[in-house]
């Protein structure tokens, strides 16, 4: 799944002009997710390592808000369980500050993981 996420933003990155615009880049990458049916993965993905923390879903998670995020960063899978909020984000873009720009996170092919509890 990694993977289908980092071959989606590089897709997207190697465009001639870089994104300037975060709703832009989202939107773009939402949509290039949902062609492609990795969107539609990302739920599995959720359950899985909601799984492995030991915990259950309060509810089936489905590739929409609040489960599954598109942000101009990546992907960001929520999951509500008896005990908090497991957090995924898989990081595929970072903001360069100048001049403003998102770039791949970590280079060509790489998506970074993050997970948190709440």
């Amino acid at each position: 799944m990694l993977d289908a996420v980092a071959a989606t933003a590089d897709a997207l990155a190697s465009g001639d002009e870089p994104f300037t615009d975060g709703p832009a880049l989202a939107s773009a990458l939402e949509d290039r997710l949902a062609e492609t049916e990795v969107l539609d993965r990302l739920p599995a993905v959720l359950a899985t390592a909601v799984d492995a923390a030991g915990l259950t879903l309060a509810a089936d998670p489905v590739a929409a808000p609040p489960y599954v995020t598109v942000t101009s960063r990546g992907p960001v899978l929520r999951g509500s369980t008896p005990k908090g909020r497991l957090v995924v984000v898989l990081g595929a873009f970072r903001v360069e500050r100048s001049p403003r720009r998102y770039v791949r996170d970590g280079g060509r092919g790489a998506v970074s993981v993050s997970v948190s509890f709440h």
